[in-house]
């Protein structure tokens, strides 16, 4: 009985030690920088007439200036099919600055979309020039009912 009394209190002690190791390493990650990027919000589609009209909200928390940023979107319908390929220019996005921007869908329902791809951004360019690391810095959000995805 008292061997299993002192095995308990041992493996409780080691427990309350690796929680705390534990926690502390998480706050330590909590701590470290975030990957810089461009988080991409499609954060709603309203009905304008013939044109379905997309608000996006874009946090640039790079350091970049993008003086180009152009979006290759994919829309598609409720059964998977295509309806739909339009390149949008979403330059400037000023470093460190959050902006909305919406654009016109014309002659398309809103409630006929049920995903949008975003298939590439290009061009893209900065001060320096053409980057071709826009894709892998672009991190989507959608607050519409409809996925919004790479």
């Amino acid at each position: 009985m008292t061997v299993n009394r002192f095995a308990a209190a041992v493996f409780s002690g080691v427990l309350t030690a690796g929680l705390a190791v534990s926690a502390v390493a998480q706050d330590e990650t909590d701590d470290a920088p975030k990957d810089q990027g461009v988080t991409l919000e499609l954060n709603k589609l309203e009905q304008v007439d013939e044109t379905c009209r997309a608000y996006m909200l874009f946090e640039n928390d790079s350091d970049s200036d993008f003086d180009q940023f152009r979006l290759d979107l994919v829309l598609f319908d409720a059964e998977g099919v295509i309806s739909r390929r339009i390149a949008i220019e979403a330059a400037p996005l000023e470093a460190g600055r959050s902006t909305v921007k919406f654009f016109d869908f014309t002659e398309q329902q809103c409630d006929s979309i049920d995903r949008i791809l975003v298939n590439g951004v290009s061009p893209c360019a900065d001060a320096s020039g053409e980057r071709e690391d826009c894709n892998d810095m672009l991190n989507l959000v959608s607050r519409a009912d409809v996925e919004f995805y790479q």
